[in-house]
């Protein structure tokens, strides 16, 4: 097995569906400012940062606005979101998650969060996952968004493991560049064709225990 020290999982796509979440607060926002937001229009916003959002959502309506508007937006997107997320339970843990995050912790592989979303305490706290991880790196903690490495590089720091002996479990292009720009082994959770830049490529983690994470690894 390579020597695999550490993992950090990104959070939404990989350890829970917030998605969907998201999109209904960017929608909410889209409708007050008059046009429609849709799912497609969504898809563009996968693992980019609350303001970059925002700026796209903007040319997607066609709208320009004052750096004060924009923070006004993005606040109230935000309030909305939390509103959402404050509503979740343990149920809507993506399939795999416990099991696989307590096997690798048994084995003594270190674990992180590493995410672009704010509300990622808040998140695991609803969800009661915190203790499956040994440091949480969110937007709070960082300033460069995916594909910038810097949140897998602060995860690997706060940890104490050398990056190239990290791997990265991300659902998104933006996060399988930030992985590679941080010289950690991408797996990328989801469609390979979307993440053909991922070492490897897996549905989720419920088809990985272990052993399966080991031979993942021994094959590349």
């Amino acid at each position: 097995m390579k020597d695999v020290k550490a993992c950090i999982f990104d959070l939404d796509g990989v350890i829970v569906d917030t998605a969907k979440y998201h999109y209904l607060a960017w929608r909410r926002l889209a409708e007050m400012l008059g046009f429609e937001f849709t799912e497609k229009d969504n898809e563009r916003l996968k693992g980019v940062s609350r303001m970059r959002s925002l700026e796209i959502l903007l040319e997607v309506g066609g709208k320009s606005a004052s750096n004060e508007e924009m923070d006004t937006w993005a606040r109230m997107k935000n309030e909305w979101y939390v509103e959402y997320i404050t509503k979740m339970g343990k149920e809507e843990i993506l399939p795999g998650v416990v099991s696989f995050l307590s096997q690798i912790r048994e084995k003594g592989i270190k674990t992180a969060l590493g995410s672009a979303s704010k509300n990622a305490d808040l998140i695991l706290d609803r969800l009661e996952l915190k203790s499956l991880f040994d440091v949480v790196v969110d937007g709070t903690k960082v300033s460069a968004a995916k594909p910038d490495p810097e949140v897998f590089i602060t995860g690997a720091q706060m940890l104490g493991i050398a990056p190239e002996n990290c791997v990265v479990f991300e659902d998104a292009e933006a996060g399988i560049e930030a992985a590679k720009a941080g010289n950690m082994f991408a797996v990328g959770i989801g469609n390979q064709e979307m993440l053909k830049e991922a070492d490897v490529v897996v549905e989720g983690l419920s088809v990985l225990d272990y052993n399966k994470f080991v031979s993942l690894l021994n094959c590349k």
